[in-house]
């Protein structure tokens, strides 16, 4: 595509609300529109699959919720950027894209702040047993207050599954509380000051608040499951702010249920969204959150900036930051792509 012609970008139709007007507030659109020789417009439609039909005419695409499969990219001819609107892509085929010649990117400057945040909410909500004294007081239960302790956070041990981007924050943050620090992390190659490294095993032993924070990968799939929750205190605490298929939801469901475990904070779930009938909905030693905890004005600006940061600079033939298939720059496609985007 000749550097002259529009670097055309496509969002996915899941941003906007039943009205029409996006649902996330400033996501930061308006770098599109002082941006040169750039244009955006939503999908046609919304599916939960993107097709072929859908993206054809774009060079780049920012993308919520549906998913790119290596059939979204048959007969592709323009697409180079998929810019993913968060941290997480397991709704995108990775190898599929970088076959394909199409970059992915992801936005963990912008939610490292925020989910850390909503981690450390979930940790102190629990350890308080904040949503069960709300619902004393609110039914006119206030003499059970005695019999809903809370548990104190200093000199506790605080565990760490993922030591990233957000698991590095979580540490930072809960550094005033004064507690113990261990973190599980296979693809860690340096220290982290004021951390423990310690095996799986464990961490999953010696943890008050075990926080999940890795990514959801064929490796991590249910990587806390029966067997590995059974290693836990009986008085200890699981957050999950990842991905719901890290832990296997049924067995959780059975250790809460049996007070194995003292209790949980979920904002995400192995199918979302949760069903109305889900025995975890019944449970009061368990705090959820419909994957949305971390929503805040913060964490949508931060994303949606650094995702139109990167349409940005592959529209001016620059390599974005936060490239997850960092091979796919190796693809020929990709770079005739590139080339014909430089000005002459």
């Amino acid at each position: 595509m000749p550097a002259s012609s529009p670097f055309r970008i496509g969002l996915t139709r899941d941003f906007l609300k039943p009205d029409g007007t996006i649902g996330f507030g400033d996501i930061g659109l308006s770098l599109f529109d002082t941006a040169p020789n750039v244009t955006w417009e939503f999908l046609a439609d919304h599916s939960p699959i993107l097709t072929p039909q859908q993206i054809a005419g774009f060079d780049g695409l920012l993308v919520l919720a549906p998913q790119v499969t290596a059939a979204t990219l048959v007969g592709n001819d323009r697409l180079s950027l998929i810019a993913r609107f968060g941290v997480g892509y397991d709704n995108v085929d990775v190898p599929a894209c970088t076959a394909a010649g199409v970059m992915l990117t992801i936005t963990p400057d912008g939610v490292r702040r925020p989910v850390a945040v909503s981690a450390i909410t979930l940790l102190l909500a629990l350890s308080h047993k904040l949503l069960i004294k709300d619902r004393l007081t609110r039914t006119g239960r206030w003499a059970e207050k005695l019999n809903h302790m809370g548990q104190g956070v200093k000199g506790r041990t605080l565990g760490v599954l993922g030591v990233g981007n957000i698991g590095r924050e979580i540490f930072q943050l809960a550094a005033p509380f004064e507690m113990r620090h261990l973190g599980y992390d296979p693809f860690l190659k340096t220290s982290v000051a004021g951390v423990e490294l310690v095996s799986f095993e464990t961490i999953l032993q010696e943890s008050d608040y075990l926080i999940v924070s890795c990514a959801l990968t064929p490796e991590t799939h249910h990587l806390l499951n029966a067997d590995r929750l059974a290693l836990m205190k009986s008085n200890a605490y699981l957050i999950n702010v990842a991905r719901g298929p890290i832990i296997d939801q049924l067995a959780l469901t059975d250790a809460l249920a049996e007070q194995r475990i003292a209790g949980a904070g979920l904002d995400v779930f192995a199918v979302e969204p949760i069903a109305n009938d889900d025995p975890l909905l019944a449970l009061d030693n368990v705090i959820l959150s419909p994957h949305g905890i971390c929503w805040t004005d913060e964490c949508f600006q931060g994303i949606g900036r650094s995702a139109c940061q990167s349409l940005i600079d592959v529209a001016a033939g620059r390599t974005p930051t936060n490239l997850v298939n960092r091979d796919v720059l190796n693809s020929p496609r990709l770079r005739s792509l590139y080339e014909s985007r430089v000005p002459r």
